[in-house]
Order: C-alpha cells, then structure tokens, then sequence
C-alpha cells in the first residue's frame, strides 16, 4: 500500500477529499475541503488510517 505524501490529495469515508498536511506513522491528518456526505466533523481537520484512504493526486 502507498501512503500519502504532505500535499497529496485522498479521498475517505465515502466521498470526503482533503489534502494531507501531515504523515504519521500509522496515520495521516487531513484538511477537510470537500464534505458531500452526512457526517459532521467540529473543525476541518481530521486523522485517518493509512487503510482508511484512496490517493486522488
């Protein structure tokens, strides 16, 4: 599996896209810039599992 680099643009949970602004280990930290689905999150930014995610750019 290929992980994220800083800048890179993935798509997770069914259609949310954000840029990578920080590769953890385990894990990536995205900011939030497209949300077409029904989940909220409190601020824009987000963690999500290396196997949570699909590299768009």
């Amino acid at each position: 599996m290929k992980k994220a680099l800083v800048g890179s643009i993935i798509t997770f949970n069914g259609g949310i896209k954000g840029v990578v602004q920080k590769v953890n280990e385990n894990s990536v930290i995205v900011a939030i810039k497209e949300n077409p689905t029904l989940l909220e999150y409190e601020g824009n930014r987000t963690v999500v599992n290396h196997k949570n995610y699909t590299i768009i750019s």
